[in-house]
C-alpha cells in the first residue's frame, strides 16, 4: 500500500492505495471511530492483486493528525468523494466498518449513482426512523460520560469490546495506545456527535446500489445486532451473521468476512456483464 495524503480545511488526511487502474474494481474501505487503516489489513492482505483497493486513516485519526474537530459526516463523504476523484477512481465498492458504514451511508445520501456496491460491517442505519430521542441524547453525551472513567479501564473496554480474537483485542490496544485519554474522549465524543446530528438531519439515506450486512454474532457494541435484524427485515437486505466473532468482525474472521466480501463483488460483475 502506498501512502499519500489529501489537505483539506481543516487539516491533512493520509491514505493508501494499491492497485488501482482504469476498468479495475476498486474496494474503499473506512475503519470504524478511533480505529485506523490497519483495522483492514487482513482484507488488503487478500484482495492485494485481485482488486484496487483505498483504505485511509479517518480524519482526525492515527496519521491524519493533528486535525480539526470541526467537521461533520458529510463532510467526510465530501473528502472522500475529492480523493476518489482525485485518484480517478469511479464507482468503487463502499466497505464501512462501524463508523465507516456511517460515512458511506452519507456518500451514497450526497453522491447518489456513484458507488457499485456497499457492504457495512458491524455498523446500522442512520435513517431517524430506527432511533430513539433516548439514544440520540446519550450519543451527545458520550465524550463526559467517557471522561468519567478511569484511562486503563476505558482502554480495556475499547479493546475487549471491540473484539474477541486476541488478534483483534492487540490491534484495538494498539490504536488506542496511540491516544492520551484527552484525545481519546475528544475523538469518540465528537465521533457520536456528528453521528447523532446525521440522524436528527432526517435525510432519506437510501442505499441505491446493490448491498449487504455483516455482523458478528458476538456484537456487543450498543445494539448493533438489533440494528442490524431490523435494517436487514425494513430495508429487505441480506444479512451475514459472523460466528466467534465481535463488533470487529472482519479482524475476528477475517477468512469468512473476505469470503463474503469476495462473493459480493464477483456477484456485481455478473451482474453488470
Amino acid at each position: 500500500m502506498t501512502e499519500k495524503t489529501f489537505e483539506t480545511v481543516s487539516g491533512v488526511i493520509h491514505y493508501w492505495t494499491n492497485g488501482i487502474r482504469p476498468g479495475r474494481q476498486t474496494l474503499i474501505l473506512l475503519p470504524g471511530l478511533t480505529a485506523d487503516h490497519h483495522l483492514f489489513d487482513r482484507q488488503t492482505e487478500a484482495f492485494e492483486g485481485e482488486y484496487g483497493l483505498l483504505t485511509w486513516d479517518a480524519p482526525g485519526h492515527a496519521a491524519s493528525r493533528p486535525f480539526r474537530l470541526d467537521f461533520s459526516l458529510m463532510d467526510k463523504a465530501g473528502w472522500l468523494h475529492d480523493i476518489l476523484t482525485k485518484e480517478g477512481i469511479a464507482h468503487p465498492v463502499l466497505i464501512g466498518q462501524s463508523m465507516g458504514g456511517y460515512v458511506a451511508q452519507c456518500f451514497l445520501q450526497r453522491y447518489p449513482g456513484e458507488a457499485s456496491g456497499f457492504i457495512s460491517i458491524d455498523s446500522a442505519p442512520l435513517k431517524r426512523c430506527y432511533v430513539t430521542g433516548a439514544e440520540i441524547w446519550m450519543l451527545k453525551r458520550t465524550e463526559p460520560m467517557y471522561r468519567s472513567f478511569p484511562w486503563s479501564l476505558l482502554k480495556k473496554i475499547g479493546a475487549d469490546g471491540c473484539a474477541v480474537s486476541e488478534y483483534g483485542r492487540s490491534l484495538m490496544r494498539g490504536f488506542l495506545d496511540t491516544y492520551t485519554k484527552d484525545e481519546y474522549c475528544r475523538l469518540s465524543g465528537h465521533g457520536m456527535k456528528l453521528l447523532a446530528e446525521a440522524m436528527e438531519a432526517d435525510l432519506p439515506y437510501a442505499i441505491d446500489c446493490p448491498a449487504i450486512l455483516i455482523c458478528g454474532e458476538k456484537d456487543q457494541a450498543g445494539s448493533a445486532k438489533s440494528y442490524n435484524r431490523r435494517w436487514a427485515k425494513q430495508e429487505g437486505l441480506p444479512v451475514f451473521w459472523i460466528r466467534n466473532a465481535g463488533h470487529n468482525a472482519n479482524t475476528d474472521q477475517p477468512e469468512e468476512v473476505n469470503r463474503i466480501i469476495r462473493d459480493f463483488v464477483r456477484s456485481l460483475k455478473e451482474a453488470s456483464s
